[in-house]
């Protein structure tokens, strides 16, 4: 999927000839030394210092369709040992994110359930950690600390809004964290609801579906049914 910024850019006036691709290729060797590369990264970035070009290439291993791709993975976050809360908290939320994307929703479920549900500063983190690389923030940062310093009066949230809306998909492996995400987001700003948007019209439409489509007993149910409350208020 290309980025949004892309996406927004109008069309080549000059198309080009015959079946192409819709975006880069590798071919399967080239794959396979590119993730191989990416791992050799993972594993030898040790250190405070290395932290973040750990987490990234970790990140991106995910995105390897290998076999071995989740065991490789679980083998790495066996292998640290995080003596803070926001390392642990960022490692962990990659890791559900990888899990997510090879088909094992229970790691984000848990996720979701021991770091985010009843923990202020859990909640905070990942309201703070979406808002700043969706584009809400004004200022770039040159470290995590933010994730856990800014309070969520530091942006808005229109544009987060707009982004957990679009990802509203219940087959994707995210769909229970942007459903908690949403639902946290309008409980500290209601006013997004009140305020005539494309994307407050979408969520209202899109409701009765998404309720439909999700198993009574889940979480992400609880919290569609808060949502739909939330929108029968904005409208009072």
């Amino acid at each position: 999927m290309a980025p949004e910024s892309m996406c927004a850019l109008p069309p080549s006036s000059r198309s080009r000839r015959g079946p192409v691709p819709s975006g880069p290729e590798l071919g399967s060797e080239e794959r396979t030394r590119f993730f191989q590369h990416v791992r050799k990264t993972a594993e030898e970035a040790r250190g405070g210092d290395q932290f973040l070009l750990r987490r990234q290439a970790l990140y991106l291993a995910g995105y390897d369709q290998a076999v071995d791709t989740v065991g490789w993975l679980e083998q790495q976050q066996k292998a640290e040992k995080p003596d803070d809360w926001l390392t642990h908290w960022l490692s962990a939320r990659s890791m559900a994110a990888v899990a997510a994307r090879h088909g094992d929703l229970d790691r984000m479920r848990h996720f979701i359930s021991s770091t985010l549900e009843d923990d202020d500063v859990g909640e905070s983190a990942n309201l703070n950690y979406w808002a700043y690389w969706i584009g809400e923030g004004t200022h770039p940062q040159l470290s995590d600390d933010f994730i856990v310093g800014a309070t969520t009066a530091s942006w808005q949230g229109h544009k987060l809004f707009q982004h957990l809306v679009k990802g509203l998909a219940p087959q994707q492996g995210f769909f229970d964290l942007n459903v908690h995400t949403l639902w946290a987001l309008l409980a500290i700003r209601p006013t997004l609801l009140r305020t005539p948007s494309s994307a407050g019209q979408d969520l209202r439409a899109r409701m009765p579906v998404l309720l439909d489509g999700t198993g009574p007993s889940t979480r992400a149910r609880r919290e569609l049914e808060g949502i739909r409350y939330a929108i029968r208020l904005a409208e009072a």
